[in-house]
């Protein structure tokens, strides 16, 4: 080989794993098919629903053997102790989707890795954190997004989640590091079984559902709901810290794309029960215009799985599948006072409603809340990630624009063509394929300009409505010293939890009210409202006491 040869193979190596898209021999032979082509035909047999699906989609002509090995001994011995070994990899879908998996693989380096929302300069809420939300876990760590490749690392590290048991091999340099999670992660604690706090100022707030979120590994082995029995491996009720150690790849490819029939598709149980549920009150339900959608029940296991196939691409509901509030955790019923755990189906589930409905959700409808704060007493809520309700009635859902078009735009390729980026970031990083797009007559720094704007009008709001919970927080401790009566006391801890979800939802909602800014200011001014409601309550009351006390004296 020449000199010039080596130098440009050494170049090719180099980009390679700069990229993070280099894997170990044991991921190519996992890649590659392992064995000779069979016939789909001799799988529809007893798989009927994939016929249905494979036959007449685009993937029609892809061999099972692509996707599954172990198929042959499957065929000759049918059974669950032969069943075939699903490839469950980026991989499997990157030997012909290259381009889209190598930009799911890249990352952005804009925020660092662990950048506590509670903390940052740019973020809700400091700080006030720490005291509005006393007695969640989330006090121990909540932090900013990161690119999907690394999701499931970070939840697995986070301190709040699993009590410091898992702990990254090499370092802080885990943070550059993009494949499978326990090539990167170990346990610290192997020995011990149970899911608990090892480190101090951690917590062991993980559970099985709300890693349902950050990988679907687990697709042919979780029944619908998380509901356990039937042979099913892993449920609601499952000891999180081994379930965990059962997953390896954040958000694979199939939680979007049907593999079999190449269409999008739902996967995420709780939102497919929320758009089949009988009340068909959810922001899809009042949709005149909502993408259909067809759930299949895919179960040939012995237990129920479900998707649900679109009739087009929707993000609202594709990215809603995990960019969603949902529950996913035990709590207290609101009606009886007893705890909900995570054997009740109300730990996994999606209202599917926008700020201004989940009061009435939660606290008439299912009878759920999350947790007691330290404090006052009240129990209260806790948000997840609530951008697709807010951006589903949004100015730019309105327009027509989807959650692809400002974070996985598609872009021109040189050949004339074009492709989808799966890299899903914030548009400020790519603003010549997003904003400028429509805003044409902006340049990339007004783009900007414009963005920072309404996330400061938003964060202003949201300082504001963090003064106040905190001046009502501590009405109601003062009033409960001043021997308030406990009926006065519940009228206080009502206003604070209505304020409370009016706030909390923009802390979780990751766009700082950008996805929605007229919600978002609406939602923020109504908190501060009850709050104040709450202050004069009390302050009334103490002071209706105050003659009393005096002449008691």
């Amino acid at each position: 080989m020449s000199r010039k040869s080596c130098m440009m193979l050494v170049a090719v190596l180099t980009m390679v794993l700069a990229s993070g898209l280099y894997f170990s021999e044991a991921d190519a032979k996992k890649a590659a098919p392992a064995e000779k082509p069979v016939k789909p035909q001799d799988c529809y047999g007893c798989h009927a629903t994939i016929k249905d699906l494979h036959a007449n989609g685009k993937h029609a002509k892809v061999n099972c053997t692509n996707c599954h090995s172990g198929i042959e001994k499957h065929l000759h011995a049918p059974g669950p102790e032969a069943r075939p070994t699903t490839d469950t990899s980026w991989q499997a879908c990157g030997k012909c989707h290259r381009v889209q998996m190598e930009s799911f693989m890249e990352a952005s380096y804009l925020r660092p890795a662990r950048d506590e929302k509670s903390q940052v300069s740019n973020r809700a809420p400091n700080p006030f954190w720490d005291k509005l939300m006393m007695g969640h876990g989330f006090t121990k760590e909540h932090n900013l997004t990161r690119s999907h490749v690394f999701m499931l690392t970070d939840h697995l590290t986070v301190d709040r989640a699993y009590g410091g048991r898992f702990q990254p091999k090499g370092g802080w340099t885990y943070i550059f590091e993009k494949g499978k999670a326990w090539d990167i992660l170990m346990d610290k604690f192997p020995e011990n079984k149970d899911h608990k706090v090892f480190l101090p100022q951690t917590a062991a707030a993980a559970n099985p559902v709300c890693l349902q979120c950050k990988t679907q590994d687990q697709i042919l082995d979780w029944a619908f709901m998380g509901e356990p029995g039937n042979g099913v491996k892993w449920s609601r009720v499952s000891k999180v810290n081994e379930f965990a150690k059962d997953l390896n790849h954040s958000l694979n490819c199939f939680t979007c794309h049907d593999p079999h029939a190449s269409k999008p598709r739902i996967v995420r149980d709780g939102l497919i029960e929320a758009l089949t549920r009988p009340e068909a009150d959810t922001l899809w339900h009042k949709d005149p215009k909502r993408t259909k959608i067809q759930v299949i029940d895919m179960g040939l296991r012995g237990y129920n799985r479900k998707i649900a196939i679109l009739e087009k691409y929707d993000t609202r509901l594709l990215c809603g599948q995990c960019h969603v509030e949902y529950n996913c955790n035990p709590g207290t019923d609101t009606k009886t006072g007893k705890p909900v755990t995570m054997a009740d189906k109300r730990t996994n589930h999606f209202p599917y409603k926008d700020v201004f409905g989940l009061y009435d959700h939660y606290v008439n409808q299912i009878n759920f809340l999350d947790f007691r704060h330290t404090l006052t007493g009240g129990l209260l809520w806790k948000a997840q990630h609530p951008e697709a309700e807010s951006f589903y009635n949004s100015k730019h859902a309105k327009a027509g624009v989807g959650c692809n078009g400002c974070h996985t735009p598609k872009v021109k390729e040189k050949n004339g063509g074009s492709h989808t980026i799966h890299f899903a970031v914030t548009p400020r990083v790519n603003l010549k394929d997003t904003c400028l797009q429509c805003h044409s007559r902006w340049t990339e720094e007004q783009a900007r300009y414009a963005i920072d704007s309404v996330k400061a009008y938003t964060r202003g709001k949201l300082r504001k409505a963090e003064f106040w919970l905190s001046e009502l927080i501590d009405k109601i401790v003062d009033a409960k010293k001043a021997g308030v009566p406990e009926e006065v006391v519940k009228q206080a801890q009502e206003h604070h939890l209505k304020a409370h979800i009016l706030w909390e939802y923009w802390t979780a909602e990751n766009s700082d009210g950008f996805h929605n800014p007229e919600m978002a200011k609406e939602s923020l001014t109504k908190s501060m409202d009850e709050s104040q409601k709450g202050i004069k309550l009390l302050t009334d009351a103490m002071n209706a006491m105050a003659p009393k006390t005096a002449s008691a004296k």
